[in-house]
């Protein structure tokens, strides 16, 4: 290369350095422009998104505020339901016990209704054991006998257990009488008795039976002898005993055959 062509040489290096300084402004300045456009869009973006970020936290907020009373609303709900449950467990708990305590008294009840029945029957058969045994020491005490009129009495009471002994055997009818010495007669059953004198020391009276319209005189009986004499249409034998006597007192029974009172009936 000559030397002549060294300065045109080197314009055209400085206008292709200038041309190329200038593409890469040109390019930059491009560049700047987009990249501002693009920041601005995200910028812009960014605006919208912050503002829905703000929208939602505040959404955020009020759903929360809306759990927080709806949770509150809840616990005490479930505070109340649970105090609710104590109670009611409490108060099935104390029916419980009280059913259990009246179970348990009426079977204490039960059984001592039991128990005292069982010692009433066994009192009971007791009982009824030494009445038996009464029955039959009192039977041994009942004798047969003959009667004034010679003729074979029934069984003699001795005492008032011998004659209710007597009265429950249903034979004949037997009627209880205390005559006092006087000019009065008493009636007993049909007939009418009369009491004249009376000896405790001797155990001895004598009385008068006032049957149909006649009187009949007893005089100088003994304790426990049978008076014996007919009355009424059928001529039935009656029977007249005493077993205590006093002082112008005695007591006994006349003893009636049970035909004759159907028919004074």
């Amino acid at each position: 290369m000559s030397e002549s062509d060294l300065p045109t040489m080197i314009g055209r290096t400085k206008i292709l350095l200038l041309s190329i300084a200038g593409v890469y402004a040109l390019a930059s300045l491009f560049l700047l422009f987009e990249m501002h456009e693009r920041i601005s869009k995200v910028e812009t973006a960014q605006a919208a998104t912050n503002s829905d970020l703000s929208k939602l936290n505040q959404h955020l907020d009020s759903e929360e505020s809306t759990m927080h009373a709806r949770t509150g609303a809840l616990a005490e709900k479930v505070g109340m339901t649970e105090k609710r449950l104590r109670v009611r467990t409490a108060e099935l708990r104390r029916q419980q016990e009280a059913v259990a305590r009246l179970e348990k008294e009426q079977t204490e009840q039960i059984e001592s209704v039991r128990k005292e029945q069982k010692e009433q029957i066994e009192g009971v058969r007791t009982d009824v054991a030494t009445t038996r045994s009464d029955l039959e020491a009192t039977k041994q005490k009942l004798e047969r006998t003959i009667g004034d009129l010679g003729i074979q009495s029934g069984l003699i009471a001795h005492t008032r257990d011998d004659l209710e002994l007597l009265k429950h055997r249903g034979d004949r009818n037997y009627y209880e009488f205390t005559l006092r010495k006087g000019k009065q007669s008493t009636r007993v059953s049909a007939v009418n008795l009369q009491l004249k004198r009376a000896n405790p020391k001797k155990g001895k009276y004598t009385l008068n039976v006032i049957a149909d319209d006649r009187t009949i005189e007893k005089k100088d009986r003994t304790l426990f002898e049978p008076l014996q004499f007919y009355t009424g249409r059928d001529r039935q034998l009656y029977e007249v005993v005493v077993f205590t006597v006093d002082k112008n007192k005695v007591s006994g029974y006349l003893s009636a055959p049970k035909q004759l009172l159907a028919q004074a009936q």
